[in-house]
């Protein structure tokens, strides 16, 4: 089918949703759910072709954010089946008020409408949208990359598998056949169409889509997430929480990117942080980290010296970019020249500096003394995400069922006249 059609179909579909109970939807999830563990062997094959295909052309890490197993399946079943048992954010009165005149002015929860998601690499990112607009009440209109074409569209084959198997309309999921960037474009210009837009990949598609769509469009994803080591901290803390936040699953945008290093603790920390991700790896056989440091850091320890662009980039990679600063004010300052307002953490035992840190910094997440990899939907209690929200409009931070949502004013009145 062609964009236009997918979309007029899923225009109509809107409507039908709102009228599906609770119990309902959630029968649906379930069945979804179901329906992928039913059907893994086929979606394990085609994820082999896809896997086939990318290799070569792209890193490592890449290949890791691209291949499912049985076990990642069984993880994509358990989201959906944690999203069928949370509440339903549909319906909710938000707040209610009876002016003096006579009228109750309720604020009531609702859907979005139709919901765009164009993503990147991640074919799990076709089951975790699916299960959160299905709930929200939303029609959920998928683009994923050609490198995951094959993948989730056997994906949503199975879902749509189980959503006719307990007479739900398939068309609540749908799937572009067109990857290439004029099907993109079509999503973003697609008014009338299209309620919402959420691009959840790399850099240059969230500029993309922030740039040139024509419908509301949410900012999500790119990832700068730093972590600050004040003068304070716990050493072992800060090395376990690095060592995690960095090579636990680099391609991820809460993995961290760069490390601050207050300079009192400078000439301990660094060596330690040196052996952890290089030395170590290596000797264990894993892919050691590199160390991008600034001219402080670069007098300290050994490694490669950063570049103009080491402090502005998102590597999903091996790479770390280092540097010393005088102070959590000027660890702050930094984070606000060259953060992307996704996740920072700061490790200290001195509450002033937490404090102090917290207060300064502006992103949709902020640790203390914890790795900016929980910076995850599942992690956070919302069953799944739509993506990591880095704007303040609407949605901010892991976006989970009330961020599916809109509101609406509904007013009851006894004949009242203006």
């Amino acid at each position: 089918m062609t964009t236009v059609e997918i979309l007029d179909r899923a225009k109509k579909t809107k409507a039908a949703l709102s009228s599906f109970s609770s119990v309902e939807k959630n029968k649906a999830l379930l069945a979804m759910a179901d329906a992928l563990i039913e059907e893994q062997e086929k979606i394990l094959e085609a994820n082999a072709r896809d896997v086939a295909a990318a290799r070569g052309t792209v890193s490592d890490v890449m290949i890791d954010r691209l291949q499912l197993s049985s076990a990642r399946i069984e993880g994509m079943a358990s989201g959906i089946r944690d999203v069928a048992r949370l509440p339903d954010p549909v319906g909710r009165i938000l707040s209610s008020e009876t002016r003096p005149n006579g009228l109750l002015i309720e604020k009531v929860s609702v859907p979005l409408g139709v919901v765009a998601i164009i993503y990147e690499s991640r074919p799990n990112v076709t089951s975790d949208a699916a299960a959160l607009c299905l709930k929200s009440g939303n029609v959920c209109v998928l683009r994923g990359g050609k490198e995951a074409y094959a993948s989730s569209h056997a994906i949503v084959d199975a879902m749509r598998k189980g959503l006719r198997a307990v007479g739900f309309p398939e068309t609540a999921v749908n799937i572009l056949d067109d990857t290439s960037r004029e099907g993109a474009n079509a999503l973003m210009k697609a008014r009338g169409y299209v309620d919402m837009l959420i691009p959840r990949g790399g850099a240059g598609l969230i500029r993309a889509c922030v740039e040139n769509a024509t419908v509301p469009c949410i900012e999500t994803g790119t990832g700068i997430c730093h972590i600050y080591v004040d003068k304070s901290a716990d050493i072992e803390k800060a090395l376990a929480i690095l060592v995690n936040a960095k090579t636990s699953r680099p391609s991820v945008c809460n993995a961290a990117e760069v490390c601050l290093v207050h300079k009192d603790i400078a000439e301990k920390f660094l060596p330690l942080l040196k052996k952890a991700l290089c030395e170590d790896r290596a000797a264990e056989g894993k892919t050691p980290v590199e160390l991008r440091l600034d001219a402080r850091a670069l007098s300290v320890i050994d490694g490669t010296p950063a570049g103009e662009r080491d402090f502005d980039t998102e590597f999903l990679d091996y790479i770390l970019a280092v540097g010393i600063v005088d102070s959590v004010e000027k660890a702050a300052e930094h984070i606000l020249n060259h953060s992307t307002g996704h996740s920072e953490a700061i490790v200290a035992e001195d509450e002033a500096a937490q404090s102090v840190f917290v207060s300064l910094v502006d992103s949709a997440a902020v640790y203390v003394n914890a790795s900016t990899r929980f910076t995850d939907g599942g992690e956070f209690g919302l069953g799944c995400e739509m993506g990591i929200s880095t704007q303040k409009l609407h949605a901010r931070g892991p976006m989970g069922l009330a961020e599916m949502t809109s509101y609406q004013y509904r007013i009851t009145g006894n004949g009242q006249i203006r």
